[in-house]
C-alpha cells in the first residue's frame, strides 16, 4: 500500500509535466487544425534556456527569487522560438495541402535538435539540485516511508497556477474569445474583424511558453538534460493529448496525468524497458473504443 502510494505521488508529478506539454499540442491543433511536431523540441529548448539562466545566476541571486526569475526568462526566450516555428514552418504553408505543414514541422524538429546539439554539445548536461528536501506523509507497516519532495510539490503548484491562468486567458479575455472564434471558423472570424494571423501566432507563442515551464520543471526534477529529450517527451505528450481528446484542454491535462501514472506504475511493478509500450498500448485501446479520446468531441465536417 505504501509503495503504491509513493508511485502515485511520482506519477502525478510526472503527469503534470506531460500535461503542460500536451496543452501546447492541443491548443495549436484546436486553432490551426494541425499537429506541431516541433513542440517537443521547443520543450527541450526551454529546458536548455532554463539551464543557461540558472548558470548565469550562479553565485548571484538565490532562493525563490532566482527560480521565479529563471522561469520568466525561460518562458520569454522559448516563446520566441515557438513564434519562429510558426513563422517559418506554418505561416507560409497555411493555405497548402495538409501534409505540407506536418512535414515542415518535422523538419523544424530536426533543425532544433541539431541546433542545440551544436550549440551545447551532445553530452548530457547535469545540474546540482536546486530544490531539496521532502515531506513525509505516510509510514507503512514495514517501515516504508512515503514522502513528497519539495520539488514535486513545486511542480504540482506551478502547473496548477499556470493552467488556472491559462484557463482564465482562454475563457475571460478578448484574446481567448478570438482563439475560440478562430477554432470554430477561421474564415468567419476573419470576416468579423478577428486578426486571425495574430491569434494563431499568439497561440504558438503561449504554447511555447507553457513548454518552457515544463522544461524548467523537468530540469529541476531530474537534474540532467540532453538535446534528445524533446523527442521522447514530445511523443508522450502528444499521446497524452490524443488520449485525453485532441483539441480539449482539460483532456490534455487528464491525458498527461494518465500517461505519467501508467509509466510510473508499470516501471514499479513490471519491466521498466516496456513502460513506453504500456502507455502506447493503452492509447490504442482507448482509440479503438473512444476514437475522439476521453474528453474529445466528435468533429463536424463543414461542407
Amino acid at each position: 500500500m505504501a509503495y503504491a502510494l509513493q508511485q502515485l505521488v511520482n506519477g502525478i508529478s510526472l503527469g503534470m509535466i506531460y500535461g503542460l506539454i500536451a496543452v501546447g499540442y492541443t491548443m495549436v491543433y484546436g486553432i490551426v487544425g494541425m499537429i506541431n511536431f516541433a513542440h517537443g523540441d521547443v520543450f527541450m529548448v526551454g529546458a536548455f534556456v532554463s539551464l543557461v539562466g540558472l548558470l548565469l545566476l550562479a553565485g548571484g541571486i538565490d532562493g525563490p527569487a532566482a527560480i521565479l526569475l529563471v522561469l520568466v526568462f525561460a518562458m520569454g526566450i522559448t516563446a520566441m522560438y515557438g513564434l519562429a516555428v510558426e513563422r517559418i514552418a506554418y505561416k507560409p504553408l497555411r493555405g497548402s495541402f495538409r501534409l505540407a505543414p506536418l512535414i515542415s514541422a518535422i523538419g523544424m524538429s530536426i533543425v532544433l535538435q541539431n541546433y542545440v546539439q551544436l550549440a551545447q554539445g551532445a553530452r548530457e548536461k547535469p545540474i546540482d539540485a536546486i530544490v531539496t528536501g521532502s515531506l513525509t506523509i505516510f509510514t507503512g507497516d514495514a517501515g516504508f516511508v512515503v514522502a513528497v519532495s519539495w520539488i514535486q510539490i513545486l511542480i504540482v503548484i506551478t502547473t496548477l497556477i499556470v493552467l488556472a491562468g491559462f484557463t482564465v486567458l482562454v475563457t475571460r479575455t478578448p484574446l481567448g474569445r478570438a482563439m475560440r472564434a478562430v477554432e470554430q471558423d477561421r474564415k468567419m472570424a476573419g470576416l468579423l474583424g478577428v486578426d486571425t494571423n495574430r491569434t494563431i501566432s499568439l497561440a504558438f507563442l503561449i504554447g511555447a511558453a507553457l513548454a518552457a515551464v515544463a522544461g524548467f520543471l523537468f530540469l529541476l526534477r531530474y537534474g540532467v538534460i540532453n538535446f534528445f529529450i524533446g523527442f521522447t517527451a514530445g511523443v508522450k505528450a502528444f499521446t497524452a493529448a490524443v488520449l485525453g481528446g485532441i483539441g480539449s484542454l482539460p483532456g490534455a491535462v487528464l491525458g498527461g496525468l494518465l500517461i505519467g501514472l501508467i509509466e510510473t506504475f508499470w516501471s514499479a511493478y513490471f519491466s521498466i524497458q516496456y513502460k513506453d509500450v504500456a502507455a502506447f498500448a493503452i492509447l490504442i485501446l482507448v482509440l479503438i473504443f473512444l476514437p475522439t479520446g476521453l474528453l474529445g468531441r466528435q468533429e463536424v465536417e463543414k461542407v
